[in-house]
């Protein structure tokens, strides 16, 4: 039994989606150029920031304090880390606290983008707002119930006291009373003095679902059930761009279970974050879902990346990367000039691959269609970008769809996208309102994602006669993730070139970088550290080819390119963007850079005498408005076979809300940097992504992970610093120091990513 879903007009859906959306997943610059003032932080987000204690805080009789979290959770402890703020000033009892999950709604929470390494960053002071309001209206309220002045009281661990006679009340007595009093202005709140902290800057804070995770009694997206629910999977095109021509469900439909087909409309580029398109099977369970769909004979109509090859695209990037000329993105004295006159040049060429988020939990969403309203479960990092989709497609206002947001089994940026969202609600409106969960297999999440980027890499730099460097020529050619939004686009955005290009913070005379033109011709989207990763690679292991052809230390070479301790305005180096934030309260600052690289240097003991087949490699980088370090440590055999004994990180993110989530990020991140610098790549032939499971786009094994990994936090002066972020900035050093150390160990140059088979004999 065949149906089609409806189809809306697609031109009218775009041309009302696509800026709109670009902004609200990200609040990319340069959509607003005509706002009277550029805002910065929390304040340049979509709906920006809300710091009401009556939104985010709730009190039982009993006294458990149940704090709402608006970001999503994914692994990186953002539902402890934010409502710990919440508590530690309102002066709750951690073991009575119960922290729940916001539905999609950012007016009414503040913008709910989990991604940017900016929950902590922008929501600490809110947070702090939060619990010190709630805080000084329970007092308030105890102040009147013993008719004493206000500063006579004070909440002390889930109670307030009167310290002059010794009368306490529990918050759970208070709470009706304190809930109907006025919230203070902001310019009014106390905040605890940081030497009271209980939990702030703790390194002993527990997760606050930690146990409910382990023990399997939370909800992940693919835990949803709802009564009659039906299951459906989708075979969509091979090749991004292609369309339906014709199916045939006869063999689908005789498979057990299996209940019916239905046809997506298709969606040509740009992707935005529409469906792809294709055919969907609904069935009593997915496994039926998923056999239907192998019985399916589906033609389709070629697309323009039907012919899309790895192999001949990388070509063309190494052609623009080593010809003169592209976009200029920065230009300081002449580079040309003095690299033709120079005695002493290098150059090199760097290449990455497409890359797959691959989260261990596949996209997945319940939708349940009523009529003239929309709910739905889904593991989703983008809440109020999923609730606007979502009702574009269903031609419903965003107040008539609730996104509830399960616990995510890993994100990395995939699910930012709402794609999956859409396809489960239009399966439910084309089913009469029937609830619905649509599964993505394995194979569907590899083969369609959002990839990073490919990126080409090409390098030169020019000595004088003492070895000092002179000039760098830097051309990076990548597919932008603008082309998601814009299908003309063929140049990296600010955003993109603001990822260790155009900031490098180099004291060096004459600095030439360039963007030559690439096409796109598959889904390019956010990935964990995004192009700072093919960046950071290429400089930071070229900055090594530098030191060893002049036969100079890394780290020296490396401390001379960086320079005299100095705040550098973001705008003087091209950098518009700067992640966001105040280039005034966010400078980038090379003391802090040059600290990290002496503290990592230092406490890995750089330069150590080790046995043959062994090495040491050194890498550091500037990203999320924090700075990292790394010191990779290999050991190779003679047959090729790589173990990292160990991995010393230095990480100076400011201020330290939640330092064991920090190192377990910091942690993550390297495992994660390793295991994609070995054996992440996604290829492409006729259009279609070769790789489909973890077989063809491997993860490293727990033996292949180092041995040891000692992370390594630079104290922060004060809490009234910035925060830097943390989820992101512990990638991008990884892979060149891995690589600087395998050639420190075998003399073999990794140019190329990944490293797999180069290593062998």
């Amino acid at each position: 039994m065949k149906d089609n879903i409806a189809n809306i007009s697609r031109r009218n859906f775009v041309k009302g989606f696509a800026l709109s959306g670009l902004v609200l997943a990200v609040g990319l610059p340069g959509i607003s150029a005509a706002e009277e003032a550029k805002k910065y932080g929390r304040d340049g987000m979509p709906h920006g920031w809300v710091d009401n204690p009556l939104v985010f805080v709730s009190i039982a009789e009993d006294g458990t304090v149940t704090i709402v979290a608006h970001r999503s959770e994914m692994g990186q402890g953002v539902r402890t880390s934010l409502p710990m703020v919440v508590a530690d000033e309102m002066e709750a009892d951690w073991a009575q606290v119960k922290v729940v999950q916001a539905y999609g709604d950012e007016e009414k929470f503040g913008n709910q983008d989990t991604d940017g390494s900016r929950s902590v960053r922008h929501f600490f002071m809110p947070m702090r707002n939060v619990g010190a309001a709630a805080r000084m209206m329970l007092e308030t309220a105890a102040a009147a119930l013993w008719s004493v002045p206000v500063s006579e009281v004070k909440a002390m661990n889930h109670k307030v006291v009167h310290e002059a006679t010794g009368r306490t009340v529990g918050f759970g007595e208070l709470a009706q009373s304190a809930s109907k009093l006025p919230v203070p202005e902001r310019e009014s709140l106390i905040y605890k003095d940081a030497s009271d902290f209980r939990y702030i800057g703790k390194s002993d804070m527990k997760l606050a679902d930690g146990e409910v995770i382990a023990t399997g009694q939370t909800e992940y997206g693919m835990d949803i059930r709802l009564e009659n629910m039906v299951y459906a999977v989708v075979a969509h095109p091979p090749a991004y761009g292609e369309t339906l021509a014709s199916y045939d469900d006869k063999e689908t439909l005789k498979v057990p279970g299996v209940i019916k087909t239905l046809t997506l409309p298709s969606s040509a580029p740009p992707a935005v974050f529409n469906p792809l398109g294709g055919v969907v099977v609904v069935a009593e369970n997915t496994w039926a879902a998923i056999q239907g769909r192998e019985k399916l004979k589906i033609e389709w109509n070629s697309g323009p990346n039907s012919d899309y090859e790895s192999a001949a695209f990388r070509k063309q990037m190494q052609a623009s990367a080593n010809q003169k000329g592209g976009k200029v993105l920065r230009q300081l004295g002449d580079s040309y000039q003095v690299l033709e006159d120079a005695e002493a040049t290098i150059s090199a060429d760097y290449y990455i691959p497409h890359l797959a988020q691959a989260p261990m939990e596949p996209p997945v969403a319940t939708a349940y269609f009523n009529g003239d309203s929309c709910e739905l479960w889904a593991p989703t990092q983008a809440p109020q970008a999923s609730r606007d989709t979502v009702a574009k497609w269903l031609e419903l206002k965003p107040e008539q769809v609730k996104v509830n947001v399960t616990l995510l089994g890993g994100g990395f940026g995939r699910k930012s996208k709402p794609d999956f969202l859409v396809e489960a609600a239009l399966t439910s409106k084309a089913l009469g309102g029937k609830p619905v969960k649509l599964v993505w297999t394995r194979e569907d999440d590899i083969q369609h994602s959002y990839f990073h980027t490919v990126s080409y890499e090409h390098l030169q730099a020019a000595f004088d006669e003492n070895g000092k460097t002179q000039a760098w020529l830097h051309r990076t050619v990548a597919p932008s993730i603008a082309s998601t939004f814009d299908a003309s686009s063929v140049h990296q955005m600010p955003i993109e070139i603001g990822m260790g290009v155009v900031n490098i913070p180099f004291s060096i005379p004459n600095i030439q970088l360039e963007n030559p033109a690439a096409e796109n011709h598959t889904r390019i989207g956010w990935f964990r550290s995004v192009s700072n990763i093919p960046h950071a690679f290429a400089m930071q292991s070229f900055i090594s080819e530098m030191a060893h052809q002049q036969n100079r230390d890394h780290k020296a070479l490396l401390l001379e390119l960086i320079g005299d301790d100095r705040e550098i305005d973001p705008r003087t180096l091209r950098d518009e963007w700067n992640y966001g934030e105040s280039p005034e309260q966010y400078p980038l600052n090379t003391g802090r850079l040059r600290r990290v690289i002496e503290h990592v240097t230092e406490t890995a003991n750089w330069g150590k005498s080790l046995p043959e087949g062994q090495g040491q490699g050194l890498a550091a980088h500037y990203s999320f408005v924090t700075y990292v370090a790394a010191v990779v440590e290999v050991k190779v055999s003679d047959d090729g076979e790589l173990s990292v004994p160990k991995v010393d990180i230095s990480v100076d993110c400011g201020p330290q809300v939640n330092p064991e989530r920090i190192r377990s990020q910091i942690e993550g991140a390297c495992i994660m940097g390793i295991s994609l610098a070995m054996l992440g790549e996604i290829s492409f032939e006729d259009g279609v992504a070769v790789q489909n499971n973890f077989d063809g786009y491997q993860v490293s094994r727990m033996n292949e992970a180092p041995a040891e990994i000692n992370v390594h936090l630079m104290p922060a002066n004060s809490y009234d610093d910035p925060l830097g972020g943390v989820g992101e900035p512990g990638m991008p050093p990884i892979a060149p120091a891995l690589c600087n150390a395998i050639f420190a160990a075998t003399k073999k140059r990794i140019r190329n990513l990944p490293i797999r088979y180069q290593l062998e004999a």
